[in-house]
């Protein structure tokens, strides 16, 4: 019987699918050692945690290795290319429910909702109602977005249908964009916005990206919505501008070091919204990931190719580890 292993626990409805596909087991941490340790004779691996590059080093039984969501950086894809091991993926289904938190800390930080909150309950009606004075409207405002996917083209549409905002981006996409939408380079929009939204994927070109230079030239009243990659942006940077006030703020749900140390100066900051890299989860979402993840397992136990398959050059590798698949 093939075995599936996942790094985390999966929806319902996914476990579901994948418990009548094979033995469905669960790490007992996510942890580099733990997941090397338990993974190794597993026939399926669904991630969501970081995969150590030497579960792949001669794997008995491995035919593919499926992310519970879009993002690959947990997946050491050339090694798993090498070893003949299928990389697949769920794109865009969680793109609707990142955009949701995308608005929602930016109006957020606009009407300084964090300080109202606080004041209200600890101080007082009017001390909570003190900051309305310096909340901001959103709407006639630009929004910058870096990277025109599908999680870039969600935000966009509600910000420009949802908001009025005028919506500039920096994208290396070479399709269409959406109608309305005019594309810069990075430098002209780091200037020119209000609410710069990252939703670039992490690679050697994005690494540092929003550095020391750029959050320099933020406008005095910007924001910065992280909901790529920690290591997009220069956090050392970032901190001390939302230290010294000359950026207004930032929301952050990915960060340099995950989980966020106990005693990181984000944490005493007032002007900055911090999740535990959430923004893609809700119910629904993990519904749809889980279940999209677990169809792609199956999928491959029947023998046949992933409909998201991010490596075609372990194909022919592939082939020749399992030979009743060709």
């Amino acid at each position: 019987m093939p075995v599936i292993f996942s790094t985390h626990n999966l929806h319902p409805h996914a476990l579901g699918i994948l418990k009548q596909a094979g033995e469905f087991v669960l790490a007992s941490a996510p942890d580099q050692g733990t997941l090397l340790r338990e993974g190794r004779e597993a026939d399926i691996i669904i991630v969501r945690a970081p995969l150590p590059a030497a579960l792949f080093d001669d794997p008995p039984r491995l035919r593919a290795v499926i992310r519970h969501g879009a993002g690959l950086d947990m997946i050491p894809v050339e090694a798993a290319t090498e070893a003949g091991v299928l990389v697949a993926n769920v794109p865009a289904v969680n793109a609707p429910t990142v955009a949701e938190h995308v608005i929602m800390v930016t109006l957020a930080l606009q009407r300084r909702f964090r300080l109202v909150d606080r004041d209200l309950r600890q101080a007082g009606w009017n001390a909570g109602r003190a900051h309305a004075d310096l909340g901001r409207d959103l709407a006639g405002r630009t929004m910058g977005i870096v990277g025109m996917g599908a999680v870039g083209r969600a935000v966009c549409q509600i910000a420009r249908s949802g908001f009025g905002l005028n919506v500039i981006t920096a994208t290396r996409s070479s399709t269409s964009l959406p109608e309305g939408v005019l594309r810069v380079d990075l430098d002209t929009l780091v200037v020119q916005s209000d609410v710069i939204v990252l939703c670039c994927p992490l690679t050697a070109e994005t690494r540092g990206l929003i550095n020391r230079e750029r959050i320099g030239r933020m406008r005095p009243g910007a924001l910065l919505i992280n909901v790529s990659r920690g290591p997009v942006v220069d956090e050392a940077a970032l901190v001390a501008a939302l230290q010294q006030g000359s950026i207004a703020g930032a929301a952050l749900d990915v960060f340099s070091t995950q989980p966020l140390p106990a005693d990181h100066p984000l944490l005493a900051l007032d002007n900055v919204i911090l999740t535990p890299h959430a923004a893609g989860i809700t119910d629904d979402s993990m519904m749809r990931m889980g279940t999209g993840a677990a169809e792609e397992a199956v999928r491959v136990l029947s023998g046949e190719l992933p409909v998201n398959f991010c490596n075609p050059k372990a194909e022919a590798r592939y082939r020749l580890r399992f030979p009743a698949s060709a």
